[in-house]
């Protein structure tokens, strides 16, 4: 069964809360900071949910109104047990289709490799990087995408 990706709803929150501790340990956001996201919702974030009966992957976008301006991927996640299945590209293609016509930033630790490859393969490519950005030193890479027109 492949996973329907849809827009987050409030009863999300604590599904979302504990995979993002799963998959990002102490650089998880905490309660309250999901909270806002959920806030912000109608204003400039768009949240979006790989559900199979339970929430296994996550996207969180930044959307800022004016379409000149460039949307950014926030988070994407994917519960460890679903990695490599498909799921991270469903949750990216939803995503930038819809930021159409628009430029979409990503930032991506360095070692990160399975990731970088998922976003290259969407035609991603690292414009920067923020030297010893992440703890431990490691760097991140900041990824554009810009839709072919």
């Amino acid at each position: 069964m492949r996973p329907a990706i849809r827009p987050a709803r409030a009863d999300d929150l604590p599904a979302l809360v504990a995979l993002d501790e799963v998959c990002f340990g102490s650089d998880a956001w905490s309660a309250g900071a999901w909270a806002d996201e959920f806030g912000r919702m109608s204003e400039d974030r768009t949240i979006l949910v790989a559900d199979e009966g339970a929430v296994v992957g996550y996207a969180v976008l930044l959307v800022p109104p004016v379409v000149e301006d460039v949307v950014e991927v926030l988070r994407i996640a994917v519960t460890p047990a679903e990695r490599r299945t498909g799921i991270g590209g469903q949750l990216m293609t939803i995503a930038l289709d819809r930021c159409a016509g628009r430029t979409v930033l990503l930032e991506v630790a360095s070692g990160n490799q399975s990731a970088q490859a998922l976003y290259a393969g969407f035609g991603f490519e690292e414009i920067s990087r923020r030297q010893g950005y992440y703890g431990g030193g490691e760097d991140a890479l900041i990824m554009r995408w810009r839709e072919e027109l």
